[in-house]
Parts: C-alpha cells; structure tokens; sequence
C-alpha cells in the first residue's frame, strides 16, 4: 500500500529532522509550513519532502490542507515532534493495498520534561493517524481536531512517540496559545462558564489525572503534569470568563 505522510510544522526543524527520518519509508511526504526561519527549508530538501506554504487556518483545517496536498489515498498525518517506531513502521508496511478499514488508530507515547508518561491519562492514546481520505479526514476544529471516519477503524500494533515538551518553557508557550484557540471555540459555540466552575474544573482535573489516571505512579514528573493539567483547564475557562463579560 503507497503511503503519503502528511505534516505540518513552524520552526522545528531540529523535531522535522527526526520525524522525517522515521517517516523515509513513505511514498511522498509532504510538509506544509507557517512560513519557518528556521533551517526548515534544508531539512526537507535534506530528506527529500515536498514543501508547500500556508497561512495558519487553525489545527484541524491546516492539517486537511495538508492532506489534500498528498498524492495517495492512504495518508499518516505527523506532527513534527513525533517519531514512527521501527515496530510502528513494520505494521503500515504489512498492511494489504486495499484495507477494510478506513483509518487505524495508533497508540502514541508522550515524553514530558525528560520522562515518558505511562500514566496520567496520557497512555495508552489511541489516535488516529493512518486514514483512507476518501472516507476520512480532520475536522474543522482550530485546537483539539481529530480526523472523522465514514468506515470501520482499526488499531496497529508500535508506538508512535510524541516529544511534546521537554521543558516547562515548551509547555508555558503552547498552553497560552492553545488555551486562547480553545476558549475562542467555545466562545463561538456560545459557551459560558463561571469563574468558581473555571477552579473547580482545574481542580477535578489534578486529581482525575493524578489519583484515577494512575499519575501518581509516574512519580514527581507526572505530579508536575498533573497539575500543570489543571492549571491549562484554568487558564482556558478563565479566558472564557473573560470573554463572556461586557
């Protein structure tokens, strides 16, 4: 079965670069950028991906735009700090030409501040990445997207492996903006909250993660997580606190 891998990215070329290596078993990669300043350019060439240009249009439909660059039916969207395992790559290579399913879903381990997260809530993660765009695709959510399937959704065996945040900066950054992009959803959907809702979500939060998820077996790492979880679930209700208010 041909593959396209299908990515986007904005200065990460250091995460492009490992992601593009594990992905070299593909039939096309293709990579849309936010127009990066970063060494981005020279990192595809170097691995030989198709680079396109984009404005940002939200996850959810710069993702299917990305897509709907790729030449084959069958695509693996990547983010760019992810890595296709050997074990991974074995299973979509024995894959049929022409599957039943019409996606699979992938479990994905995720590292933060050093560590893998077996816990937390965070694993196992099913997503699903490997799709048949005839009959799946993203969905036009700007934070949060998931691809929608028309079809029977399997599972491969391997781990994709997500380095999401190695260090707290990382985190801090990416949680202003996605809490932003989050509470601009759900502003627009007509959503309100209440500012005691906004503490006790945040708090439900710490402890669903660290006492019924299992983080407290991630150790100090994982309790940093959890409440660095809860602190996310705050900030995004409190922007739409804010949003609400004449």
């Amino acid at each position: 079965m041909k593959v396209s891998v299908a990515i986007i990215t904005k200065n990460a070329a250091v995460e492009l670069d490992r992601c593009l290596a594990s992905a070299a078993f593909a039939d096309e990669v293709v990579v849309l950028d936010q127009h990066s300043t970063d060494e981005t350019e020279a990192v595809c060439a170097r691995h030989g991906a198709h680079l396109h240009q984009s404005e940002w249009l939200g996850f959810g439909p710069t993702k299917q735009k990305a897509v709907a660059l790729c030449r084959n039916d069958w695509v693996l969207s990547l983010d760019s700090d992810e890595e296709v395992t050997p074990e991974l790559r074995a299973a979509i290579e024995a894959l049929p030409e022409a599957p039943a399913q019409a996606a699979f879903a992938i479990n994905r381990l995720s590292r933060f501040l050093g560590k893998w997260i077996r816990h937390c809530g965070w694993h196992p993660e099913h997503v699903v990445r490997l799709f048949d765009r005839q009959r799946a695709g993203f969905n036009d959510k700007p934070v949060h997207e998931a691809v929608e399937t028309e079809g029977v959704v399997g599972r491969l065996p391997g781990l994709l492996k997500h380095y999401t945040y190695e260090t707290m900066e990382q985190y801090v950054s990416k949680l202003n903006r996605y809490t932003t992009l989050a509470a601009e959803q759900m502003h627009a959907e007509g959503r309100t909250v209440k500012l005691w809702q906004a503490v006790i979500r945040a708090e439900a939060t710490f402890w669903r993660m660290f006492l019924l998820k299992g983080g407290i077996l991630d150790g100090w790492t994982g309790a940093v997580l959890c409440w660095s979880s809860g602190f996310y679930v705050l900030a995004k209700y409190v922007k739409l606190w804010r949003m609400g208010k004449p």
